[in-house]
């Protein structure tokens, strides 16, 4: 029997399928007021998350502030065999991406300084039970934490400039999946886990807003990419007899995981003072993530037979005779961009509504997609709204709906690309994402 490589990737390291509004496994949930307008924000100054999307507007923010917002992410995911059968569902989910943001600097000054934390990354994700690809996964749980300074300046009242220090402060995996070897008689089927946190990396990012007139904003950033690294990643395989996993000796495993730069341009008009309208394109590099590698502390479950033998590997790729202690898996995924145009509407001194949508083309090529992230071109509509309480206080609330187009692949496709290691089949998706924040001016 031959088996599956154990996926690490294809998102795996810090992401999965429940990621929102963006491509690959990137989430764009990081600020409630943003989230109500189809994610834009490069060319806004709304409040205090600017410093996530674009550092230079933070101090074109007038107010300082404090503010925290929450994500409710629920993902249903359902996937139909090429080799016929029933359909797999998702077993129901809830991944909740947070966001922080303070800022501060004299209200009638020239700079702002700000922190931030939020969770561009991250899912929990748990296949049915017996589904046809349980060789590949079955549960995913991921977390991340990413932390922000920033200090942002206006070099005149129309152009101001901003920079942040971006910290991947928190991060961890937690891996699984069925393995096709002989199971002791009456035990469960053989399992295995890795499970690992990442080291914290640094990265940037910087940007540009420029508001020619009252009626004008345009804005441009960039944030470079980030790689998340696992150096002791654990091991652990259960119900596996001696004759067919003994041979198994990794303890432990070390990968590292690109998440990528993204550039932003955007352009917001203000027809009046109570109606903005924004729309803005994002370009993520994900042609960066071209393998995903992995180093084992021993053998990673291949060999001791002759050449022509039976035993498969447990995790990674099958290597020469006498065992393996890498692997590499082909990812191939390129560049991606997406659409996005919101707007919002003061209805009185108040209360505010907000709506937008965007579309967002895949990052995963054909034939490359694996259970961890069916990427496919999405659509995605949103929509918001916030009260604010004695000009200080106030609460903001945003929902969004990301309809993933269908995506299929065929085993020839797996067989002509060398990804055998994924499933053939056709994987839909869809995410709700109702979201509340609440913010304090000072």
């Amino acid at each position: 029997m031959t088996v599956k490589r154990l996926l690490l990737a294809g998102g795996a390291l810090l992401v999965g399928t429940s990621a929102a509004s963006a491509s690959g496994f990137q989430v764009n949930l990081n600020g409630q007021k943003n989230n109500g307008m189809g994610g834009v924000g490069v060319a806004l100054t709304l409040d205090q998350a600017a410093m996530f999307y674009n550092p230079g507007a933070l101090a074109m923010v007038r107010e300082n502030g404090v503010q925290v917002g929450v994500n409710a992410a629920i993902a249903r995911n359902a996937f139909i065999p090429e080799s016929g059968g029933g359909q797999s569902n998702l077993r129901n989910t809830l991944v909740t991406p947070a966001n922080f943001y303070a800022g501060f600097g004299p209200k009638e000054g020239k700079w702002k300084i700000g922190i931030g934390a939020y969770t561009p990354f991250g899912s929990e994700l748990h296949y049915a039970d017996n589904w046809e690809g349980r060789y590949a996964l079955t549960d995913i749980n991921l977390r991340s934490i990413f932390a922000q300074l920033t200090a942002s300046y206006a070099i005149t009242p129309q152009l101001s400039v901003g920079a942040g220090l971006v910290m991947l402060a928190y991060g961890d995996v937690d891996l699984q999946k069925d393995v096709p070897l002989t199971a002791q008689s009456g035990a469960p089927t053989p399992h295995v886990t890795l499970n690992g946190k990442a080291k914290q990396s640094f990265g940037y990012n910087a940007g540009i807003y420029f508001k020619p007139s009252d009626k004008l904003a345009v804005g441009v950033s960039y944030r470079s990419q980030v790689d998340a690294k696992i150096e002791d990643g654990d091991v652990r395989l259960r119900d596996v007899i001696y004759s067919t996993g003994g041979n198994f000796t990794a303890k432990n495993f070390s990968a590292t995981l690109p998440l990528p730069a993204v550039a932003n341009a955007g352009v917001a008009i203000m027809p009046t003072e109570k109606l903005t309208i924004s729309a803005e394109a994002n370009l993520v590099f994900w042609s960066t993530y071209r393998t995903l590698d992995f180093t084992f502390s021993g053998n990673n479950g291949y060999g001791d037979r002759p050449a022509t033998g039976t035993t498969p590997a447990v995790v990674g790729t099958p290597g020469l005779l006498g065992g393996s202690s890498t692997s590499s898996a082909k990812r191939y995924y390129q560049d991606a961009l997406a659409f996005r145009l919101g707007g919002q509407y003061k209805v009185t001194d108040a209360f505010t509504v907000r709506a937008g949508g965007f579309y967002d083309m895949a990052a995963v090529k054909d034939g490359y997609v694996t259970p961890e992230t069916p990427d496919a071109d999405r659509i995605g509509l949103t929509a918001g709204a916030s009260y604010e309480f004695g000009k200080r206080f106030g609460i903001d609330a945003s929902f969004l709906f990301e309809d993933f187009l269908k995506r299929s692949q065929s085993q020839t496709d797996l067989l002509n690309n060398g990804t055998t290691d994924r499933v053939a089949g056709t994987y839909k998706t869809t995410i709700a994402v109702p979201g509340v924040g609440l913010y304090v001016k000072f």
